[in-house]
């Protein structure tokens, strides 16, 4: 869905809404963690000056407390076009894949396959590569070194009736480009296997409907998605009742996701997310208002507005980047929102990737150096010995005058 053409996003409408944006700094460093929303930060405060109790008991305040919690849960799994029931909070995404190979490794025989790819963060390989020890083996699909691209006619020779599983990104933390994530499911279902997709960089950027990809397993960081620092772990509700639970031995196998919560979810942090879809939803209301449409169409015409100013926030330091001749940008090379996301990975000739960050820190442009926890990557494409890459990572609070500042600090080194 494409918003009217006289329609922008109001970047100081949404700059409004994050406290931690009242700086001089710009903050290009977004990949690693988006500031919070300022509703989320008072339901936080909230929560822990009125609510902390235990939940479970009779009394009322426990009672009220739990829902809260429960808000928390069904307001994620509405935003991601889930059920009730089919979204897991954790500390964090890593923590989550870990428990989901351990809850899945039942169901598995030795000799079962499990694929991974050199292009995940490593959070998405390391807890199934371990897998191999138990019996399990573990294939690689391999990126493309000319494009850093995952092609979908590489994984077909690794597909066979031993594949139980594969697991891939929906977009890569450290090059940007989008996959086609319903293309590669559709596949993977075809040879009788599931997915899990790391959507983690591509989450903050684009609408998530999981029902419309039919993934089976699908993550992302809360903290990245401009709420608390929690992670996000959904699964079709088969799934979740096939896994075994990792919480005590009393939980009952049933009791999703509660089983798949050793030591529950952080009570105060999950009572705050709710503000994120309100936010994305007085986006809307604020940008269209009385267009209406169910909470979907509504989702779609906000997503589909931040996507076109972020492909101009793109489009614009690709741009320069493309006119310096020593510089290598990895994945495409255009901001066109359909390709990438406004996450620019790029190296120097005969330039360390710590050089350009430092420089910048002096003009209070927070950009950041190195392979983000996506050292296959980096130690594939080469660039381990360079220190990585250099990052920049936006997302729809920045604005064209922080990029413009960006680009003329970049033009004095590059």
């Amino acid at each position: 869905m494409s918003s009217p053409s006289n329609t922008t996003l109001d970047v100081d409408f949404v700059r409004s809404h994050f406290p931690a944006l009242d700086s001089d700094w710009a903050l290009f460093d977004n990949a690693g963690g988006s500031v919070a929303l300022r509703s989320v930060i008072d339901r936080v405060c909230h929560y822990m000056e009125r609510y902390q109790v235990q939940l479970g008991a009779s009394y009322p305040l426990s009672v009220e407390a739990g829902e809260l919690v429960r808000e928390g849960h069904r307001a994620m799994a509405e935003l991601i076009g889930a059920e009730d029931g089919e979204v897991v909070i954790g500390s964090s995404v890593t923590v989550l894949v870990m428990l989901l190979a351990q809850a899945l490794r039942p169901q598995f025989r030795d000799g079962d396959e499990i694929i991974v790819t050199n292009l995940d963060h490593e959070t998405n390989i390391g807890a199934w590569e371990r897998l191999g020890e138990t019996g399990l083996v573990i294939k690689e699909w391999r990126l493309n070194p000319d494009t850093a691209n995952l092609d979908l006619e590489d994984l077909e020779s690794l597909l066979n009736e031993r594949t139980r599983l594969v697991c891939f990104t929906h977009c890569a933390n450290v090059v940007g480009r989008i996959h086609d994530v319903a293309a590669i499911t559709r596949r993977v279902h075809e040879a009788g296997a599931m997915v899990c997709v790391d959507g983690v960089a591509f989450a903050p950027h684009r609408r998530v409907d999981v029902k419309a990809l039919d993934v089976d397993f699908y993550l992302l960081s809360i903290y990245k998605t401009y709420g608390p620092h929690l992670g996000l772990l959904y699964g079709k509700r088969e799934h979740l009742l096939a896994a075994k639970g990792q919480y005590h031995s009393f939980i009952a196998e049933d009791d999703v996701p509660y089983k798949l919560q050793p030591g529950n979810a952080n009570y105060e942090l999950t009572a705050s997310l709710p503000a994120l879809l309100e936010y994305f939803e007085k986006l809307d209301e604020y940008h269209f208002p009385g267009a209406g449409g169910d909470l979907g169409t509504r989702l779609d015409r906000t997503f589909d507005l931040i996507a076109e100013h972020e492909e101009r926030l793109a489009s614009m330091l690709l741009e320069f980047l493309a006119s310096k001749p020593a510089v290598q940008i990895l994945g495409p090379a255009t901001g066109d929102r359909a390709q990438r996301v406004p996450l620019i990975g790029f190296t120097v000739d005969g330039r360390n990737s710590n050089e350009i960050p430092e420089y910048l820190d002096g003009h209070r442009l927070a950009v950041r150096y190195g392979h983000f926890y996506a050292y296959r990557p980096i130690r594939d494409l080469g660039l381990l010995d360079r220190n990585g890459i250099v990052r920049v990572s936006m997302v729809h609070y920045n604005s064209e005058v922080e990029v413009r500042r960006l680009v003329e600090a970049l033009d004095r080194i590059l």
